[in-house]
C-alpha cells in the first residue's frame, strides 16, 4: 500500500479512511528536515509490510490543520489512530524498527490516549 500524502492524494486518502477499520499511522514531517528524508524509505517499507493499515505522510508546513493545536517538537512525530481513538502520539527515534515494534503492539486491547489531534478523517473533512 502506498503512503498517502494529503497534498497530492486527498480524495484517495479520504476514501481509504472512510472504508478502513484498521490503524491509521501518520508521520508529521517537514520538507526541509534531513531526518525526515532519511526516515521516509523505512516508513514506506512499513506501509508495504502492513498493507491493512493506512500510512500518511503530512508536511506540517503544508497542512498545519491536520495537527490542530498540537505541537511537533521533534521529527519524526508519529500518530497512531484506531477507529475508537488515538493509541499513540509522540516523537520516535528515526528508525523504522521502532515504529514497527509500536505498530505490532497496537492491537484491539491497546489503551486509548487523549494526546494528539482529532480523527484524521474528521480533520480532512473540515479542511476540504
Amino acid at each position: 500500500m502506498p503512503v498517502f500524502d494529503p497534498q497530492n492524494d486527498m480524495g484517495a486518502l479520504q476514501a481509504r479512511l472512510e472504508k478502513s477499520s484498521e490503524l491509521t499511522i501518520v508521520c508529521y514531517c517537514a520538507a526541509w528536515c534531513d531526518t525526515c528524508t532519511q526516515y521516509r524509505p523505512g516508513y514506506e517499507a512499513l506501509a508495504a509490510q502492513y498493507e491493512q493499515h493506512t500510512f500518511v505522510w503530512v508536511d506540517i508546513e503544508e497542512h498545519p490543520e491536520l495537527l490542530e493545536d498540537e505541537d511537533v517538537e521533534n521529527f519524526p512525530t508519529v500518530l497512531i489512530q484506531a477507529p475508537r481513538g488515538n493509541l499513540f502520539y509522540g516523537v520516535l527515534q528515526p528508525h523504522a524498527v521502532h515504529l514497527d515494534r509500536l505498530i505490532s503492539r497496537c492491537d484491539a486491547d491497546a489503551a486509548v490516549t487523549t494526546a494528539g489531534p482529532s480523527a484524521l478523517l474528521q480533520l480532512l473533512r473540515q479542511g476540504a
